[in-house]
């Protein structure tokens, strides 16, 4: 008796995740449609968040992974993965990129490469949101005139610890790592591993096939 309630359930689960997943797919597809976004094959457990301006531009690569609150990616701060791109704004994914509940806004330019694998609950911003001076921030026509841009390069196989921030104007190299949590404010080289707050330099990335 035990055994066939366990199979059952088994059953049942299954039946439920093929079916939630069909339909996170079907209803994220409509979602890209709609908004003008250049896509190809993607694979979504949950639903993202979509939103592209009128006049703004996206492009997702190939075989894109997109992992969204608790059910894609239960490692805390569970969120749906944010899409934003502002008027005049692009953002361009490559292909073979992963990534769980992170947030890409794009005010400017934000371009990832490919095999990049972006962790759960990493923001990627381009701009500051608002300007530096606060009696310009109290008019909020000035505040957004004068808010601050630059884009964001993610090169080829880099890997964004979970829960970590990657701020406007910052490039990371080929191969780089960002350990979790992390704050990056400059732009990091080819296969180099930074970490902390504001992120900082730990060590070179040694290449196995090379060494000795």
């Amino acid at each position: 008796m035990q055994k066939s309630s366990t199979l059952i359930a088994k059953i049942f689960r299954l039946i439920y995740s093929t079916t939630c997943l069909f339909f996170n797919n079907v209803y994220t597809w409509l979602k890209f449609y709609s908004n003008n976004i250049i896509f190809g094959d993607f694979k979504t457990n949950g639903i993202p968040f979509v939103m592209v301006a009128r006049g703004g531009y996206c492009k997702l690569g190939s075989n894109l992974t997109i992992n969204n609150g608790l059910i894609g990616n239960p490692i805390g701060r569970p969120q749906p993965c944010v899409f934003f791109v502002d008027k005049g704004a692009s953002l361009i994914i490559g292909n073979n990129v992963g990534m769980s509940s992170t947030a890409l806004i794009s005010h400017q330019a934000i371009t990832i490469e490919d095999n990049v694998k972006i962790g759960g609950g990493v923001c990627i911003y381009d701009t500051d949101f608002h300007s530096l001076d606060a009696v310009t921030r109290n008019n909020p026509q000035q505040d957004k005139a004068n808010k601050k841009t630059k884009p964001v390069h993610i090169k080829s196989n880099a890997f964004i610890g979970a829960h970590s921030t990657v701020l406007k104007g910052v490039s990371i190299g080929k191969n780089s790592i960002i350990g979790a949590c992390s704050v990056v404010t400059k732009n990091v080289p080819d296969n180099e591993i930074w970490a902390g707050n504001p992120a900082i330099f730990i060590r070179r990335i040694i290449d196995n096939k090379n060494s000795g």
